[in-house]
């Protein structure tokens, strides 16, 4: 069995980005796990506290899945063109103490998706992520980038899909190869609108380490309107 946690980097109940993990965790294959994971209950970053009472219960218990996921799923928002505080505060503290990094965040698989009401997608904010994983010694899978754009016109008022979105109203860019670098698979294009984006998990590519390795294609799922960029 495969194991992946999701994290959701919005508190908001109604969350797209939590919408967007929930519509991944519908569509796997069988023999993989999704477990969704939220920020609530943790607090600001503060030194003066984690030296007089250790870490909080909510940092111990999402730490605890982390370490427990074959891989992690980071479903960030933007604000103002950048990582929301309450979701690099959550991992500034999963940091903590820095002698537990290594086996945390060392060698883990990581990959950065988002979802915004805006038209760009969450690309600044998942380029903001890089420095940040790449500090914690994460595997970055960088196959390519899933971004779901004007996310209102995407997700219905319970959180699912709308299929009420035409083709036209979409657009997607894709690169000609959508390997990461040690991926040498064959390069595949993109499908096109509505079936814009398509987050593959491979072997070789964001989850490389065991028991992750030895499934080819954990699958995908299909993002009806979705903008992807290489």
């Amino acid at each position: 069995m495969v194991n992946l946690l999701g994290i959701s980097g919005s508190l908001r109940a109604g969350s797209f980005n939590t919408a967007l993990l929930r519509a991944a965790a519908r569509d796997l294959p069988e023999g993989v796990s999704l477990e969704l994971a939220t920020l609530h209950g943790i607090p600001l970053y503060d030194g003066d506290a984690e030296a007089a009472t250790g870490l909080p219960p909510a940092v111990e218990a999402l730490k605890q899945k982390v370490r427990a996921a074959d891989g992690v799923l980071l479903a960030t928002p933007e604000y103002n063109n950048g990582i929301p505080g309450v979701f690099k505060n959550a991992v500034d503290w999963l940091s903590r103490p820095a002698s537990e990094i290594p086996a945390v965040f060392g060698g883990r698989a990581f990959a950065v998706v988002g979802a915004s009401p805006g038209g760009f997608g969450t690309v600044l904010a998942q380029d903001a992520w890089w420095p940040v994983l790449h500090t914690l010694r994460t595997r970055v899978w960088f196959g390519g980038r899933l971004m779901v754009s004007r996310a209102g016109g995407v997700f219905d008022a319970g959180g699912r899909w709308s299929t009420t979105r035409s083709p036209g109203s979409c657009a997607s860019s894709w690169p000609a190869s959508r390997r990461s670098r040690a991926d040498s698979a064959t390069p595949q294009r993109a499908p096109q609108c509505p079936v814009a984006g398509v987050l593959p998990v491979r072997r070789r590519g964001w989850i490389t380490s065991s028991p992750v390795a030895r499934h080819a294609n954990l699958g995908s799922f299909r993002i009806p309107g979705a903008r992807m960029h290489g």
